[in-house]
């Protein structure tokens, strides 16, 4: 038996969310069959964890930077430069970047924020079209991976980033009036208004695979940033692992803590992503070494941006399944492991966006974990549930600290 202490994240995406009149007024966490969470609560510590302090806009970019141990209010400088750096782009210090969805508008509504999760191959060749078409000689156009790329404007000439909406706030809602505003908007709206050519021939480039109905697919320009400065877990605390995640937003905030990307073949950030082969790359990565692996499931976000009250619930259950159950049996080959299972933010199905409520966390740890004075346990894993507890924890960031030193700071 391996007798390193280990630690790991299990992180769902937005699972979090409000009572659903549909569902009898519980939320899907109360309704989704998940004995395997529930395990964890009856066996750990588990209380309610503020992830985005007061000012800041709730997203998975700053509510994930809390949980790896980063308090948003300091080290936050926006969501683009944290997955350019997953992405292999350099940044200069007076670059900046955004992120560039490919979507899809209809009558001037934001029908869908991921242009029905476009093929990446097709994404590609618009992002090279973008850059053949010589918008502005500063800005440079980087394919990612779907509907989600990079646009970095060399030597941004201003103090400020320009007002931006993420398109997955507004699914549903006339773009108009949240098109980018202030610093640098004028050349950032001419893109994503020329984009709508572009895209058009490139699709006679892609010999017509990837047709949209309705009005064209468009660029939408968001989350502007410089790349940040923050020191690593790995210095900060001698951790060495990995990120396991199907999005650049993850990896790139790893690679700023020092951990590596590990990938995994099907792993797609939607409810057909490859659960199985997230979990056995986690055991496989603490069994070859690593002490520290953060692993990160997006579907039950995506299916509350799109308001799909089944997709959530299923993911939910997909992740309790086929990475909460795994993972809890694969743990047994190690003495002492430390297990943090939570969402990162809600992404209410009623609201379709992200909140800035608190949500429901759990630690579990194979050697014990002390539970604060008057703690009240409980045998399932959601929002009321986590309440009943008493436990509140007011900055998420310090969770990561507690997982260190086996003790929650209250």
């Amino acid at each position: 038996m391996n007798s390193e202490r280990k630690i790991i994240v299990l992180l769902g995406d937005g699972m979090a969310d409000e009572p659903v009149p549909e569902l009898g007024n519980k939320t899907p966490l109360e309704v989704a069959k998940t004995p395997n969470m529930d395990a964890l609560a009856s066996k750990g510590v588990m209380g309610l964890a503020r992830t985005i302090p007061a000012g800041i806009a709730p997203g998975s970019d700053t509510a994930n930077l809390s949980i790896f141990g980063y308090n948003p209010s300091k080290f936050y400088t926006g969501r683009a430069p944290l997955e350019a750096l997953n992405m292999g782009i350099t940044l200069g210090p007076n670059d900046a970047a955004f992120r560039c969805n490919i979507v899809n508008l209809e009558n001037g509504v934001m029908a869908d924020f991921t242009a029905g999760h476009i093929d990446t191959g097709f994404s590609t060749i618009i992002m090279n079209e973008m850059n053949r078409n010589g918008l502005d000689a500063a800005l440079e156009f980087y394919p990612g991976v779907s509907y989600r790329n990079m646009l970095v404007w060399r030597n941004f000439p201003f103090d400020r980033m320009p007002s931006t909406t993420p398109p997955h706030d507004i699914t549903g809602r006339k773009a108009r009036g949240f098109y980018p505003s202030g610093n640098g908007a004028e050349l950032l709206n001419k893109v994503m208004h020329r984009s709508v050519e572009i895209i058009a021939e490139s699709l006679v480039i892609a010999d017509g695979r990837n047709h949209y109905h309705g009005d064209p697919v468009s660029v939408w320009l968001w989350g502007g940033g410089r790349k940040p400065a923050i020191e690593p877990l790995t210095k900060r605390f001698g951790l060495r692992g990995c990120t396991i995640s199907a999005v650049d937003l993850i990896h790139g905030i790893g690679r700023a803590a020092g951990l590596i990307p590990r990938p995994v073949e099907g792993a797609t950030g939607y409810i057909d992503t490859n659960y199985e082969g997230k979990a056995a790359a986690a055991l496989e990565a603490l069994s070859n070494g690593d002490n520290f692996v953060f692993l990160h499931v997006e579907s039950p976000d995506e299916s509350g941006h799109e308001g799909n009250i089944q997709h959530k619930l299923q993911s939910i259950e997909d992740f309790d399944a086929k990475v909460v159950g795994p993972v809890l049996n694969g743990i047994a080959a190690f003495e002492d492991c430390t297990v943090l299972l939570m969402p990162d933010h809600p992404t209410p199905l009623r609201t379709k966006t992200h909140s800035s409520d608190p949500v429901p966390f759990v630690i579990y740890r194979q050697k014990g974990f002390p539970a604060p004075s008057g703690y009240i346990q409980s045998d399932s894993y959601n929002e009321p549930s986590a309440a009943q507890t008493g436990v509140i924890i007011d900055d998420a960031s310090v969770l990561m600290e507690s997982l260190i030193k086996g003790s929650l700071p209250l």
